[in-house]
């Protein structure tokens, strides 16, 4: 077997590792968080990824984004992406999508192809949209919260939606899918009180502050859920 195999091999062993090299999972939104979670997915060896972005990389997104450089600055992050999980793992089959993902366009995806779901993006509406999607496909799923505006990644948690305290987000989300009718939904969310900062806006939408550690985290802890989850 390859030697790029050879320590993952020794952890989890070949029968877990062929399952990870079948699997397909599909990513949505590969900034701060889901660049990250795709990192881990490929490092991990999963045999098929699927990226939705429609997003280009910008100078902003230097200090938190894995994929963001200033020789990637202009690029369409998806592409990016694809190059980089090529060059970790060349046996890896990658689908990508400029999709701005909303209830909108969701028939755009056959969901019932993918093994695992992973929502990194910021649209409130995408984030139900797609904790609906998983439950009538009934494919397993995880969400990313809010890390914006944060300095601690310690105190980042696993849970369900229904579990989460402090983080607005995941206040939001929970009412909505209370109110959808979602009976479960794992996230990773923050039970730091946002730090208050100088509010700067984009396009009427409020930015918030970022860092590199918070974010990172959050999206090594989506993929070792994903990863768990596959391998059980």
């Amino acid at each position: 077997m390859d030697e790029i195999y050879s320590r993952t091999l020794m952890l989890i062993g070949e029968k877990a590792l062929e399952k990870l090299k079948n699997s397909h999972v599909i990513v949505f939104g590969v900034g701060g968080v889901g660049g990250y979670v795709v990192e881990a997915l490929a490092r991990s060896f999963v045999g098929e990824i699927t990226v939705v972005d429609n997003d280009s990389v910008s100078k902003s997104n230097i200090n938190r984004q894995i994929i963001a450089t200033h020789s990637t600055v202009g690029r369409l992050k998806v592409d990016v992406i694809k190059e980089r999980i090529f060059d970790i793992n060349p046996q890896c089959k990658v689908n990508v999508s400029t999709a701005f993902f909303l209830p909108e366009n969701s028939s755009q995806f056959d969901f019932s192809q993918y093994d695992y779901i992973v929502d990194a993006v910021d649209t409130v509406s995408a984030k139900l949209e797609l904790a609906k999607i998983a439950q009538e496909c009934k494919v397993p799923m995880i969400s990313s919260m809010g890390t914006g505006n944060k300095l601690h990644p310690e105190l980042l948690e696993i849970s369900d939606i229904y579990k989460t305290s402090v983080c607005p987000l995941a206040r939001a989300m929970r009412n909505l899918c209370k109110k959808n009718g979602i009976k479960k939904l794992k996230v990773v969310y923050s039970k730091e009180e946002p730090v208050k900062v100088e509010e700067a806006f984009e396009n009427n939408k409020a930015i918030p502050a970022s860092c590199a550690f918070v974010p990172s985290a959050a999206g090594l802890m989506i993929a070792s859920v994903v990863i768990n989850d596959l391998i059980k």
